[in-house]
C-alpha cells in the first residue's frame, strides 16, 4: 500500500524539528507506559535517522545518557549526553561498545529496527526475525534488572513466538500500534516492563 509522504505526522515532525515522523510513535508510547524518565540511560538500536533519539533526549534530560546504534552513520545531535555508534546490532562487539559508551547497564532499550526489504516474502520475514532475535540476544548484555523495552515487531508467523520469548524476560509485555503507524503497515510495537535479567 502506498502512502502520502507528506501526511499529518510527517508535516508535524518537520515543523517540530524531528528527523522522522516515527518520533511521534515513541512519544506516544513513552506517555502511555512511562518508559522514558529523567536521568535514564538509554540505548537506541536502529537509531537512524535519529527521531527516537531526539525524543529520548527530551525525556531523560541532561542528567541522562543515550547511545544510538545503526549501520548507517547518524548526523550528530546537539546534545553532550548522546553517543553514536556506526555498527550492526547483530555483532556482539557492537553491543559491547554500546554498553561501554553508556557507562552502565541501560534503564531502557529502544529498537525501531527494520531490514531493507526485498519484496520476497520469505526473505523479508527471515530478515525481520533475525533482527528481532538479535535484539533479544542483546538484552542480557544491555538492559538492567527491572529495565524497560520498546521494540518494533512485524505481524507474521514468527510474531507469537517472539512475544512469548519476551514474556519470559519481562514482568509485563504489551503489544500495541501507536496512532502514528501508517495504515496498512505490518508494524507492531512491544513494550516490556520489569526486565528479569539473566546472566550475560
Amino acid at each position: 500500500m502506498t502512502y502520502r509522504r507528506k501526511d499529518t505526522y510527517h508535516r508535524r515532525a518537520r515543523a517540530a524539528g524531528y528527523r522522522a515522523r516515527s518520533a511521534y510513535k515513541l512519544a506516544e508510547l513513552a506517555d502511555r507506559f512511562q518508559v522514558l524518565r529523567r536521568g535514564d540511560h538509554v540505548v537506541d538500536l536502529g537509531a537512524w535517522p535519529g527521531g527516537w533519539l531526539q525524543v529520548a533526549v527530551e525525556r531523560i534530560g541532561a542528567e541522562g545518557r543515550a547511545v544510538g546504534v545503526d549501520v548507517v552513520p547518524l548526523e550528530p545531535l546537539p546534545a553532550a549526553n548522546v553517543a553514536l555508534i556506526a555498527g550492526d546490532v547483530r555483532d556482539p562487539a557492537v553491543t559491547q561498545a554500546a554498553r561501554t559508551r553508556l557507562g552502565r547497564a541501560a534503564d531502557v532499550v529502544l529498537s525501531d529496527l527494520a531490514p531493507k526489504l526485498t519484496g520476497v516474502a520469505a526473505t523479508d520475514e527471515a530478515r525481520r526475525s533475525e533482527l528481532a532475535a538479535s535484539v533479544l540476544a542483546a538484552l542480557p548484555h544491555l538492559l538492567r534488572p527491572g529495565g524497560r523495552l520498546v521494540m518494533k515487531l512485524f505481524m507474521g508467523p514468527d510474531q507469537p513466538a517472539l512475544v512469548a520469548r519476551l514474556r519470559e524476560s519481562f514482568d509485563d509485555v504489551t503489544t500495541t500500534r501507536p496512532e502514528a503507524t501508517r495504515r496498512g503497515s505490518a508494524e507492531l510495537y512491544v513494550v516490556g516492563l520489569g526486565h528479569r535479567a539473566r546472566n550475560a
